[in-house]
């Protein structure tokens, strides 16, 4: 039993709730359950099958009860029951984007739509079109979706992996003939989708150690299994590969199945320059006869790198696009960490679509050791987020301004995450955004204009002098919905010039401006904040996530405004933008 499962079953159980149109507060408590269950600090697995939840914040005693249950016997008996009044197809049609409870009960109930296939075949025949509360464009968008989930099949997000790698790698350290262990791939990358997971582990017992591999309860089916090598696939389809190998190749195959397909071609070119021939295996001569300089030992990945007159290039910029160039004449950037972050932004609580109050979003921000929290709730225009219209707004800010009198060494920023309208005007006129401490200006609908009217619509929106970040740049969701088109060089142009700070969205299914265009926005001297826009505490934590993409992209902890104290940030936002 694990956090994630327990998490996982919490929210599900609010899902069939919802479905079953239970009481949205019963709902709420489910999904704040979950939340708990997946930010808190201790062994919350322990505890629960101990007993011991009692006392923790969000934790009710209902919940209380089923937790020791699940973490004790491995099933819930009220979850089975939920789940059992309605075809196991039907959760996969959460997975689309567009659909929620109410619409999937509308299918289930009218249709008998229990599956994809089934939807599918509905939307192809038309049926869906001339439901009440449908129509033709949302058949149109429900087919589109389908088609978006059937592409990235075999995908899985960054994030939605973490928690399995991490429990792999966990059980896999306990192997007593396992002297080293890592994860290598697109995953160790930091590549914001992945299609597997690649192990790596240094053995004098290959065949045991793979063998064993095959058995870990994760497992679901073995594929292949062989001396050096097993591939398996996990319950939730993903495959995971395992290679075995002796501890004095395990620096060069970690290099080998870390580093993009052109990294590692571009890397093997250089060490053919040098009249050396490098493989997963090895680093040698490539005529063994002809007299060379002895290499120096090789332990770790650093040490081949150095051997070919380079600096240690970080794992997540093996992508071929400037790393070799930068390590060869000593310029690779000191990428960020996660302990210089000192607080964030863009951050939603109960008075739009968040889970949490004002004074529980600012209390986990505390202990985690953050020394400040941006509030960005909706603004008006996005009503089904319950977004503020100007009322509701300012009596937020006057209750930001109550709480922050309580602290003497933390500090919650008013702000508010504006719709940009269609034409590149803002939600909020200009004299209710200057009584806020910051603004970020985001797009959540007219999705569907070219390129050219979205890049304008929303430079318009950054020539404004109180916006002070962009939000999720280009509107995607990964595996769930396609970026709409923007002009990225122009809109980091513009915000180079506007002194426009544009976010690193770290919410799992955004990390957008994408990690691809950052070095061309830092250069420019674009400021980045990492923002995670969280909904709920648990959220908080994807700050972590959010710093992998930026050290992907080439961040450095000057480049991103929220690795400054509290004191400088306080100083930043009273300064003009012109100013900055």
């Amino acid at each position: 039993m694990t956090r994630e499962t327990l998490a996982d079953v919490l929210d599900e159980i609010a899902l069939l709730l919802e479905l079953k149109d239970e009481n949205p507060f019963k709902i709420r408590a489910y999904r704040q359950g979950a939340d708990t269950v997946r930010s808190f600090d201790g062994d919350i697995v322990q505890l629960a099958a101990d007993n011991q939840l009692t006392g923790i914040k969000g934790i009710g005693e209902a919940l209380r009860d089923k937790l020791h249950l699940l973490a004790t016997t491995g099933t819930l008996l009220y979850h089975q029951h939920l789940r059992a009044e309605f075809p196991p197809g039907l959760f996969d049609l959460f997975e689309l984007q567009g659909l929620g409870p109410k619409k999937i009960k509308g299918l289930y109930s009218a249709l008998a739509i229990d599956s994809i296939t089934t939807l599918k075949t509905a939307c192809i025949n038309g049926q869906i079109a001339a439901l009440p509360g449908f129509g033709a464009k949302t058949q149109t968008k429900i087919l589109e979706a389908i088609a978006l989930r059937e592409k990235f099949a075999d995908a899985f997000t960054l994030s939605a992996i973490t928690p399995l790698a991490d429990e792999i790698l966990d059980t896999l350290r306990l192997h007593p003939e396992i002297s080293q262990l890592a994860v290598a791939g697109s995953f160790r990358r930091a590549k914001e989708t992945v299609h597997d997971l690649d192990f790596l582990a240094a053995t004098k017992s290959p065949a045991l150690v793979c063998e064993d591999f095959t058995t870990l309860p994760q497992v679901a089916a073995v594929i292949a299994c062989g001396e050096t090598k097993a591939s398996v696939r996990l319950h939730n389809g993903l495959q995971c590969d395992l290679r075995a190998v002796s501890t004095d190749q395990f620096p060069f195959a970690l290099q080998y199945f870390t580093g993009s397909k052109e990294h590692n071609v571009a890397l093997r070119s250089l060490a053919l320059k040098r009249g050396l021939s490098l493989n997963e295996y090895g680093l040698t001569p490539v005529d063994a006869t002809a007299p060379a300089t002895p290499l120096p030992p090789i332990h770790e990945e650093a040490d081949l790198y150095h051997a070919l007159g380079l600096d240690h290039i970080q794992p997540e910029l093996r992508e071929n696009r400037g790393e070799l160039e930068a390590a060869a004449e000593h310029t690779l950037p000191l990428l960020v960490e996660l302990t210089h972050l000192r607080g964030t932004f863009h951050n939603h609580t109960t008075a739009s679509d968040g889970l949490h109050t004002l004074e529980a979003m600012a209390g986990e921000a505390i202990s985690m050791g953050l020394q400040y929290l941006g509030i960005a709730d909706h603004s008006k225009s996005t009503f089904q987020a319950n977004g503020l219209d100007e009322s509701r707004l300012l009596a937020q800010v006057a209750e930001i301004r109550r709480l922050n009198a309580t602290w003497d060494s933390f500090r919650l920023f008013a702000g508010s995450e504006v719709d940009i309208l269609k034409d590149g005007s803002l939600d909020f006129d200009d004299s209710l955004l200057s009584q806020l401490d910051y603004c970020v200006a985001s797009v959540h609908q007219f999705g569907n204009l070219t390129e050219d009217e979205m890049t304008r619509r929303i430079c318009r929106a950054m020539e404004n002098p109180h916006v002070t970040m962009l939000g999720h740049l280009t509107g995607r969701l990964l595996l769930r919905r396609d970026p709409y088109p923007v002009n990225h060089s122009k809109i980091i142009d513009c915000a180079a010039e506007t002194r426009t700070i544009i976010e690193l969205n770290c919410s799992p299914l955004r990390l957008d401006m994408d990690w691809r265009w950052w070095k061309r926005a830092r250069d420019l001297g674009v400021l980045c904040s990492i923002n995670p826009d969280a909904h709920s505490t648990a959220r908080l934590h994807h700050l972590g996530l959010g710093v992998r993409v930026a050290r992907k992209g080439w961040l450095r902890r000057q480049d991103i405004l929220n690795t400054r104290p509290v004191a400088e940030i306080e100083t930043f936002l009273r300064t003009p933008k012109k100013k900055r």
